[in-house]
């Protein structure tokens, strides 16, 4: 059984570190009490891994640092955290573990948990990400968990801003302009719940849906997503 959470932001307003998607992790584990983590999203690995073990040991989860592939091959779940994108996929690459973590979730039910950049690198691709590029992966083919592509932190238009740059609705209608792959819009405080090819929209707001040459339509929490 492929067990998937993918959190659009680990950090909400109101709420501590994590605090918001606990109830969802805990559900995702299914009793499983050891995590490893991928701290390569962010610049420093062995602070940020610190920080998910402190906040885990709070809900009784010990964490372990991947390294290499031996420690996927070693998980009881795997967890992703966020921070730069291309980053991630790049030393993901580098350390050869694309193949690993996708055979470990999708032929050995490992439970897999992703936030923000974790999420992005679940898709088929990272071409919706919102990150600058300050590295370049060999590619931008991720781990494709999903068949969808995800937008974390997704942003609605505000009518009173004076700000003219492109919306971001407006960079996934251009995605769509060259890519057939249905878009979810996950805003902050949000998660998708993928169990099987179910995918249920959780957490505290609803999500927007994009397909190419379609009008995007919005999803409430607690709803089964047709993607």
């Amino acid at each position: 059984m492929t067990r998937l959470l993918l959190i659009s932001s680990s950090n909400v307003h109101g709420y501590g570190f994590l605090d918001h998607a606990e109830p969802e992790i805990l559900r995702t584990l299914a009793g499983r009490r050891s995590v490893a983590f991928v701290p390569f999203a962010m610049h420093d690995h062995d602070a940020y891994t610190l920080m998910i073990h402190e906040r885990l040991a709070r809900m009784d989860v010990e964490v372990t640092q991947v390294r290499d592939a031996a420690d996927v091959e070693r998980a009881a779940a795997i967890f992703i955290g966020g921070g730069n994108t291309f980053r991630l996929l790049k030393t993901m690459y580098e350390r050869e573990l694309i193949d690993p973590i996708r055979r470990r979730v999708c032929d050995s039910d490992v439970p897999y948990i992703g936030s923000s950049a974790g999420t992005n690198v679940a898709c088929p691709t990272i071409r919706t990400t919102n990150d600058m590029p300050i590295v370049q992966p060999p590619s931008f083919a991720a781990l494709g968990l999903v068949r969808y592509q995800i937008n974390p932190h997704y942003l609605d238009a505000d009518p009173e801003s004076t700000h003219k740059g492109e919306t971001r609705e407006e960079r996934i209608f251009q995605f769509h302009e060259e890519n057939e792959t249905p878009v979810i819009g996950l805003r902050e405080g949000s998660m998708l719940r993928v169990e099987n090819d179910e995918t249920t929209l959780a957490g505290l707001l609803p999500a927007r849906v994009f397909r190419r040459q379609e009008e995007p339509f919005e999803v409430a929490t607690g709803s089964v997503i047709a993607v």
